[in-house]
């Protein structure tokens, strides 16, 4: 006897719903077949069977309200009895004589709560010879991309999600022949058409299947779902779509109003479609919008203590420590004693909850050539500025070849950018939530500043903190990015702790 247990649902989900059972007590299961859906306030979840048998007993029915490691409900062995109605397992259909030896290729855990990818381009074609581990195509999830690699030496037989394909996690995308049925050198016949499928349904009404985020935004603001085209699975109505809603009301109308059909590219112009992770950029940033309470303080920072000790000891430091010193450690540390000092800006917003974080996690931002990913360096408050140096340069090395985990990309409690590195000279950040703090550093100008009633040229950089008015203050955040600038203008007191 196997139990089905609920997941883990993601950080900071501690319950999800339990939505549409795809099997009954007594059918015949496999091992990793979907078996239930979970509803979170982020994301849907999907729940395989832990090994193969029957379905034996479903203890959470579709609506209950399930916490990571409850029991959902029971696989025993191939035609055991389910508890509430005794149904013999169907058996399994015996592979027919003659069949081609085939192997599936299929859509890998993708990470705690992602649900879904995008095929991105398959690098092989129906045909081609493939080697174990060689990476057949490449799938786009929010945060990451992930590879898919060959699982044995074969021929690729078929591909069954095509480029663009949405995909969840354990589904069949290519099967691969093992003995050598498919020849190399001519594609395999394509497989029959499949049956045309029905059109969409319209949206379901408000109060069907309405996960428990969107229906705490329905009770807090009177929300009407009815109207609202879903963008979730089967047409569901998504966090996400219930805050779009909100922020730009329909007005009403007779009579729907069609979509404005795509303009016609010109001969001069070319549209491409929007990859997964620049749409998640572009959707996160406008939530960040619409949810904090956004403003932005400023000030500057004399360099000139930082550059002449970098001046100084960059030759030994990089000789003993193996890797260049440069200025991110020194923001991190000035950082990391801000916010001892303001815990607020280290917090955040949960309900109506604010959850203070006694570590130290800085999400440092870098741009990639498939957008900007903010990979999370943990604990900066034990490391020292070679230990800083180091793991900002391995994740900013894994992020741009793509090789960054999920892991890394989770749990931050505060964000630098560097917008310097462009020549930005100053900028407004956007948060990046849940958090309520982000630095931005902007390019090093040598200006005439007045120091001990002297007008003296020195390397002047801005500093701008974004923060979420909610919980910070305007005192707390001037405050905050004033000790950020004693901290850079006398390293001294990263020794003194002062």
């Amino acid at each position: 006897m196997a139990d089905i247990l609920t997941p883990v649902l993601g950080e900071s989900v501690a319950e999800a719903t339990v939505g549409r059972w795809a099997k009954k007590p007594g059918d015949a299961v496999k091992k990793d077949e979907v078996l239930v859906e979970l509803e979170t306030d982020k994301v849907s979840l999907e729940v395989a069977a832990p090994a193969d048998g029957t379905l034996t007993e479903i203890l959470a029915g579709e609506g209950d309200t399930v916490t990571p490691g409850a029991i959902l409900g029971r696989v025993g062995a191939a035609g055991a009895a389910a508890a509430s109605a005794p149904a013999a397992a169907p058996k399994a259909e015996a592979p027919k004589a003659g069949s081609a030896a085939l192997l599936e290729v299929k859509t890998p855990v993708m990470g705690e709560s992602v649900a879904e990818g995008a095929i991105s381009s398959w690098r092989k074609k129906v045909g081609d010879a493939v080697k174990k581990d060689e990476v057949l195509v490449e799938i786009e999830t929010d945060k990451v991309a992930v590879e898919v690699a060959a699982p044995a030496d074969g021929t690729l037989a078929e591909i069954v999600a095509a480029d663009g394909a949405t995909v969840t996690p354990g589904q069949v995308i290519a099967k691969i022949s093992t003995d050598g049925s498919v020849s190399a050198s001519a594609p395999a016949p394509a497989a029959a058409p499949a049956a045309p499928q029905a059109a969409p349904a319209a949206a379901q009404p408000a109060s069907n299947h309405l996960s428990p985020a969107v229906q705490r935004i329905v009770s807090e603001t009177g929300l009407n779902t009815s109207g609202i085209a879903g963008s979730g699975k089967d047409g569901r109505v998504t966090k996400g779509d219930a805050l779009a809603a909100l922020a730009n009301p329909a007005p009403a109308a007779s009579a729907p109003v069609a979509a404005a059909p795509a303009r016609e590219v010109g001969p001069r112009e070319e549209r491409v479609k929007m990859t997964r992770l620049r749409q998640t950029i572009a959707r996160r940033l406008k939530e960040s919008q619409n949810t904090a309470a956004q403003l932005t303080t400023f000030n500057e920072v004399d360099m000139s203590t930082v550059m002449a000790l970098r001046n100084t000891y960059k030759d030994v430091f990089e000789k003993r420590h193996g890797v260049k010193l440069g200025f991110m450690s020194f923001f991190a540390k000035a950082v990391v004693a801000a916010l001892k000092d303001i815990p607020a800006v280290n917090a955040e917003i949960e309900g109506t909850d604010i959850i203070y974080k006694n570590h130290y996690d800085l999400g440092v931002a870098v741009g990639t050539e498939k957008g900007l990913v903010v990979p999370v360096l943990r604990d900066v408050d034990t490391l020292s500025l070679a230990g800083i140096e180091k793991g900002i340069a391995a994740l900013g090395k894994q992020a741009r070849d793509g090789t960054l985990s999920l892991d890394q990309l989770q749990g931050g409690t505060f964000t630098i950018t560097n917008g310097g590195i462009y020549g930005s000279l100053m900028s407004t950040p956007i948060l990046n939530m849940p958090q309520v703090g982000i630095l931005g550093m902007h390019a090093i100008k040598e200006r005439a500043v007045v120091v001990d009633k002297q007008i003296v040229i020195r390397p002047m950089m801005y500093l701008a903190l974004s923060y979420d008015h909610r919980i910070v203050d305007g005192k707390e955040a001037v405050t905050f990015l004033v000790k950020i600038k004693e901290g850079l203008e006398d390293p001294q007191r990263f020794i003194l702790d002062v």
